[in-house]
């Protein structure tokens, strides 16, 4: 019978087992975890909730939402796209709900709804599922390739590697004898450490659409802006991490961050602020703002625009006005280092696409060996998108293999 050995049972691993056993049930079929029980980042992806995809509908590029990988995706959603991952969740009794920010996720809200499902159909169609076992070497044989555990040596005709995001470059020691490239290994979302304590006394505060870019680059998010007690974080701020991950890196993750906190033009800006000022001469600046802001962040940025928070609309001159316009649309913050993004933890780099068959996800130099999921160059920003890709990149594998 012929062999094949899933290397993780995450997203990508345990759904590439299913789709395999499913479409060639002849198929002897292996899936080896590490850890002691499968799916153990699903679980907590979307806050418990498991975020199962996008919709895609606001989605107006690829590279928007996958920095890295987005042409090969852009492909591999021929194959297997968002809707596909909808309608195979939907079959196997999971009613899904999209909601206003487009994200997926079972209408349970329950990461462990979709955890169960998969496990369930693991055991239904048979794979065989060896938990607590460490690969340590993956070696060409003759018939295929032979592979080297804490619990001894196993072989198979065809072996998936879906381990997953690596935090350095030794989580690729397993591959050291396969001559395949390595992008070296990075964080891909995290939130921001800013040592401002006029800033950080807001946390907790939520302003929903700012922009938000690296002085001196090309960088740009747009999305919610989360204040925090060290710094920023939120969609627009790990947006962000994610299209800069190897230009914060080479900065030692210091650098300075403008927050666009209003994402209108600036002279549309300097406009209402002025009409604020006719309209609302003899009030205080403090006691009239923009709807988007509470009344604390307002008072910080009218400090940051060294107006007197006892000032009345009608005393600002027009060189307040302006400083004021400025602090809305570019207000410079210094970033002294990185957080990484509660359990979810992303990388870039990995198995470089270089080295893959881009229609079969299998290694150019190496026939019957096949990367999926985070363990190859593709990473995206959140919303969905990771696991899209885990779900597209193993149905691609498990048709291939079982062609």
């Amino acid at each position: 019978m012929k062999q094949v050995i899933v290397i993780g049972a995450g997203a990508a691993g345990c759904f590439a087992a299913i789709e395999i056993k499913r479409r060639n049930p002849k198929l002897q079929v292996t899936l080896l975890e590490k850890g002691k029980r499968p799916l153990a980042k699903v679980a907590i992806t979307g806050g418990g909730r498991c975020n199962i995809t996008n919709s895609f509908a606001e989605v107006k590029s690829m590279e928007n939402v996958y920095p890295r990988g987005y042409r090969l995706m852009k492909k591999l959603f021929h194959h297997f796209s968002n809707e596909d991952t909808c309608q195979w969740f939907e079959k196997c009794g999971i009613r899904l709900v999209t909601q206003d920010d487009q994200c997926v996720f079972p209408q349970s809200q329950d990461a462990m709804e979709v955890v169960n499902n998969l496990v369930g159909q693991l055991n239904k169609y048979g794979v065989k599922l060896i938990t607590n076992t460490r690969v340590d070497l993956i070696k060409p044989s003759e018939d295929g390739y032979s592979i080297v555990t804490s619990k001894g040596e196993m072989k198979a005709n065809n072996v998936l590697v879906t381990t997953g995001g690596h935090p350095s470059i030794d989580g690729f020691d397993m591959l050291r004898e396969l001559d395949l490239e390595i992008v070296p290994p990075l964080p891909s979302l995290f939130s921001f450490n800013i040592n401002d304590d006029s800033l950080k006394s807001l946390m907790g505060t939520v302003v929903k659409n700012t922009i938000v870019t690296i002085p001196g680059t090309k960088l740009k998010a747009q999305g919610p802006l989360l204040i925090t007690h060290w710094g920023a974080s939120g969609p627009a701020i790990l947006k962000l991490s994610s299209y800069g991950a190897r230009i914060l890196a080479e900065r030692n993750y210091v650098t300075d961050v403008s927050i666009h906190w209003l994402t209108s033009d600036q002279s549309d800006i300097l406009t209402y602020l002025r009409k604020v000022a006719a309209t609302h001469k003899d009030k205080k600046i403090t006691s009239i703002y923009p709807d988007e802001f509470n009344a604390r962040l307002w008072t910080h940025l009218v400090t940051r625009s060294s107006i007197s928070l006892d000032a009345r609309w009608k005393e600002l001159s027009d060189k307040a006005i302006n400083r004021l316009m400025n602090t809305l649309t570019n207000d410079v913050y210094h970033v002294t280092g990185k957080n990484r993004f509660k359990d979810e933890f992303v990388t870039c780099g990995g198995v470089s696409l270089n080295s893959l068959n881009h229609k079969t996800l299998e290694a150019k130099n190496h026939p019957g060996l096949y990367f999926a999921g985070e363990i190859t160059d593709v990473d995206a920003i959140t919303g969905g998108f990771n696991l899209q890709a885990a779900w597209t990149m193993a149905s691609v594998v498990a048709n291939a293999i079982t062609q």
